[in-house]
């Protein structure tokens, strides 16, 4: 059997049908990706990740022809230059100091612009599995407590927010209960 990057070529000239005429139509390579996925027991992820490798495979000649006259291309990745990452986590962690989320943190760091907001919660996110540090150098220098830190201040408020709606939960029963022996004591002694 004949395979590119693990997928048989009708595999491949399936997927490939499949992203154009889904484009055609309108739909979001996000869509795409997920639905192809869904249908051929694939992930997501997995989808994506192939139809990149594809799209690079242009020296291959079967998939120069599968591609012909399609007008499919990936865009170029621009890395984050350094001055960038630190520019990005500064606008952050300034709106993360100010009680907002990541996720809204970043999308008015961002400036409401999806591509750049995806782009930057990519590299958020990568920073976070690859350089834990330098998110907490970042949170620090914009006045926020160390993540540890503010990850132990919100969890020690969650306790106390279950410690009173249990301490609401037991003084209501213990209200009921009163009145229910109220109401006893009062037919009793009749």
């Amino acid at each position: 059997m004949n395979k590119i990057n693990g997928y048989t070529e009708e595999e491949a000239t399936g997927l490939i049908e499949y992203i154009y005429s889904g484009k055609n139509a309108g739909k979001t390579l996000s869509y795409l990706f997920e639905t192809y996925g869904k249908a051929h027991s694939r992930a997501k992820g997995s989808v994506r990740n192939y139809y990149y490798a594809l799209l690079k495979k242009q020296d291959d000649e079967r998939v120069k022809k599968m591609l012909e006259g399609k007008n499919l291309h990936a865009g170029t990745v621009t890395p984050f230059t350094e001055e960038e990452t630190d520019e990005m986590l500064k606008s952050i962690f300034r709106e993360r100091a100010k009680g907002c989320s990541v996720r809204r943190a970043i999308f008015l760091a961002a400036g409401g612009d999806e591509k750049k907001m995806l782009r930057m919660q990519n590299k958020y996110r990568n920073l976070m599995k690859k350089q834990p540090e330098r998110l907490e150098k970042a949170a620090r220098e914009a006045g926020m407590p160390p993540q540890s830190e503010f990850l132990q201040k919100r969890l020690e408020r969650e306790i106390d927010a279950l410690y009173e709606r249990i301490a609401e939960g037991l003084r209501r029963e213990n209200e009921e209960l009163r009145a229910e022996l109220e109401k006893l004591r009062g037919t009793h002694g009749e």
